[in-house]
């Protein structure tokens, strides 16, 4: 492994302390305070000034996340509240903000994006004709059944990694189950997602997914930039007023006290692996974040900008569907319909980008597969392409 420079055998490593706990590693805590009292997490360090903590009991996301203490996750003023205080029915579908925190929220798993009332037929039960979701479903807030974590050699390298599992269930309803695995290798900056959503039930169930990954200050500050192989701009949430704020998709501002969110649909190209780069980039650190998906799991990017004062975030959103959301998906005959034990894989690679070299690299790299508009405002295109597969 390589740690502070240097190219170090297992048994060299051993030498130099007497537990790898000295430089690196996995470690179950239990939050003690205020709305997080009660949760256990995972805290991570790879050796490299890189570290971040697993929320087990909020869906075995990703909260805090920093690098030689610059942070790299956005915590909102929500904070990591403990999943007992959650109410995902309450505020008319809205109760997904009192939690919304953490580098990683996952959304789903059979509902993302806004409120929706949809019939239900597949369940079976006379008294339940519909389902009515709030904003991003239910699952962020589940906890977790961990199933194991710790370290993992492979000759002179070594991994650590966590994997647990979490239920979305209810009688008469959706039985879905999410396993997740984290992992990864001491010396390196690269954290590897593996999720498997599998229908634990015996009817026929819709299932979504976005990864909701909200990046804050000071990778997100004025003069950072969002890069991305961006081949189409669909859709704008506030495209009667584009160009009012001032803020087109490619440079995000400062806080700003009145900013009203902004949200975007993206069409991004693969590249000939099939993979999907998008990173946002401050130069002025050097620091950024790149995270890449599979368009094939993941087909469709949302970018969104949160640049109120007090509330500084900026997400990069990969998801199954396109963001018109459920009742969308189920007219245009999209919807992903499990049957019994029928399961979809997805992957995530978090690469935090620690110097000039790095951030050369990795725009380098997205723009061999698109170069993306010049034009901070390109006009939408309104272009929902098919997606494969479905239907």
């Amino acid at each position: 492994m390589r740690l502070y420079g240097q190219e170090l055998t297992r048994r060299e490593v051993a030498a130099l302390s007497g537990d790898l706990s000295q430089f690196a590693g996995v470690r179950q805590m239990t939050l003690s305070d205020g709305a997080e009292a009660g949760q256990r997490v995972l805290e991570f360090r790879t050796g490299t000034g890189l570290r971040f903590t697993l929320m087990v009991d909020r869906c075995f996301d990703i909260g805090s996340c920093d690098y030689n203490g610059m942070a790299i996750g956005w915590t909102s003023a929500a904070g990591f509240r403990a999943p007992a205080l959650h109410d995902s029915e309450g505020e008319n579908g809205l109760g997904f903000m009192r939690s919304f925190s953490g580098l990683l929220m996952t959304c789903g798993l059979d509902h993302i994006l806004g409120g929706h009332t949809a019939e239900v037929p597949e369940y079976n039960y006379p008294g339940r004709p519909t389902a009515t979701y709030g904003i991003h479903g239910r699952v962020s807030m589940l906890p977790a059944r961990l199933t194991g974590y710790g370290e993992r050699w492979e000759d002179d390298r070594c991994f650590l990694w966590a994997e647990g599992c979490v239920r979305q269930s209810a009688v008469f309803a959706e039985d879905l189950e999410l396993t997740r695995r984290i992992e990864v290798e001491v010396g390196t900056n690269d954290i590897q997602l593996s999720d498997e959503v599998r229908n634990r039930g015996f009817n026929r169930t819709p299932h979504m997914l976005c990864y909701h990954i909200n990046v804050g200050y000071p990778v997100l500050a004025e003069g950072a930039r969002y890069v991305a192989p961006i081949k189409d701009v669909v859709w704008a949430a506030h495209a009667d007023t584009y160009k009012d704020q001032g803020v087109g998709y490619a440079r995000p501002s400062g806080p700003v006290d009145t900013f009203r969110e902004q949200v975007w649909e993206h069409e991004m190209k693969a590249d000939t692996a099939g993979n999907v780069a998008i990173a946002l980039i401050n130069d002025a650190l050097p620091l950024g974040l790149e995270v890449t998906t599979r368009k094939s799991e993941l087909p469709c990017f949302y970018e969104w900008q949160h640049l109120q004062s007090g509330g500084y975030a900026f997400g990069i959103e990969p998801a199954t569907h396109h963001v018109l959301g459920n009742g969308f998906a189920r007219d245009r005959d999209e919807m992903i319909w499990l049957e019994h034990d029928e399961s979809r894989r997805y992957s995530i690679t978090f690469k935090v980008l620690t110097d000039a070299d790095a951030i050369t690299r990795s725009e380098a790299a997205i723009a061999a597969t698109q170069q993306q508009p010049t034009d901070p405002f390109p006009a939408p295109s309104g272009d929902f392409r098919a997606i494969p597969g479905r239907g």
